[in-house]
């Protein structure tokens, strides 16, 4: 599979090298291997070096690069040296004057030149502490936390219920979420009644302990009635799909600003570069023909034959 894979990136390595050349390679001649950047490959007219070897993995994502530099280095090697030599047949041949490969070419050339572009563009978008500061000060519902603990109670047809148990209605459910809320109200440990009454086992074990979690991580419901619960306040009985929850949130945090810096700069340099990508098509002012890019309306559905009368006897 990985040897696969790498022959299919090799392939796009050769329209990228392709595209550098417009004219005929000559035979080359014989180089002198140096010390500081030696011929590690020799094939016929086809010579290696070192530095082009390593510039060929750089092109690779970083994924095939640590391969191709580890185990797979001596059959990188391999299939860079077949694609050489291949490429340099098809200049001997005057492959890249044929119609079909000038086009491709020309199509691969644009969109070297385009990708180069828009690594430009990206790198001339700066952002200051300052700028990310402020975004984070305005966005910080993102990244509020809170730690709380919950009972749920299951009813039937929850995912939640618990095989063997008994099946309570809707309303039982909620009755019995109520009166556990009572009891921890009257003073009862919150871990103890989690550990002995909660469908959800797993945070039952751990004494009702979901731990700390952002917003769009549970279930809309559970989310709004934790999140807007103080610190200590136990809540519920709040209905989700699973059953009835009664939740005792522990803490609001925030995810500091150190934490998420850096992906709040990928995000904003994302939007930024976005944005200057529509504005250059608006300010183009593009038009479609619409005749071509109009869909072809459906095919109209076959009539079906009228049955044949059975023959009179």
């Amino acid at each position: 599979m990985k040897k696969t894979t790498m022959l299919m990136i090799f392939l796009a390595l050769c329209f990228g090298i392709a595209v550098a050349q417009d004219k005929p390679a000559a035979p080359p001649a014989q180089p002198q291997a140096t010390t500081t950047d030696p011929i590690i490959v020799a094939a016929g007219d086809v010579t290696i070096r070192q530095s082009e070897f390593e510039n060929a993995i750089k092109t690779l994502p970083p994924e095939y690069q640590q391969f191709a530099t580890g185990p797979g280095k001596k059959q990188f090697a391999e299939d860079y040296l077949r694609m050489k030599m291949l490429a340099a047949q098809g200049f001997k041949d005057n492959l890249q004057n044929d119609p079909e490969v000038t086009q491709q070419l020309n199509l691969m050339r644009e969109n070297l030149v385009a990708n180069a572009e828009l690594q430009k563009m990206e790198k001339s978008i700066q952002l200051s502490d300052a700028d990310l500061q402020a975004i984070y000060d305005k966005s910080k519902n993102e990244y509020e936390q809170v730690k709380a603990r919950h009972i749920l109670i299951a009813f039937k047809g929850s995912p939640a219920a618990q095989a063997g148990k008994k099946e309570l209605t809707e309303d039982e459910a909620k009755a019995k979420a109520e009166d556990i809320k009572k009891k921890l109200q009257a003073g009862a440990s919150f871990e103890d009644l989690a550990k002995s009454e909660s469908d959800d086992k797993g945070s039952g074990a751990r004494g009702g302990d979901l731990g700390s979690f952002s917003r769009g991580q549970m279930v809309p419901e559970f989310e709004k009635a934790a999140f807007e619960a103080k610190p200590g306040e136990i809540v519920g009985p709040v209905r989700t799909q699973y059953g009835y929850h009664i939740i005792k949130v522990e803490s609001h945090d925030m995810t500091p600003f150190e934490k998420v810096k850096d992906t709040l700069a990928k995000r904003e340099r994302q939007r930024r570069l976005q944005e200057s990508l529509d504005t250059m098509k608006k300010n183009a002012n593009p038009t479609f023909n619409e005749a071509y890019f109009t869909p072809p309306p459906p095919p109209a559905p076959k009539m079906e034959a009228a049955p044949t009368p059975a023959a009179k006897p």
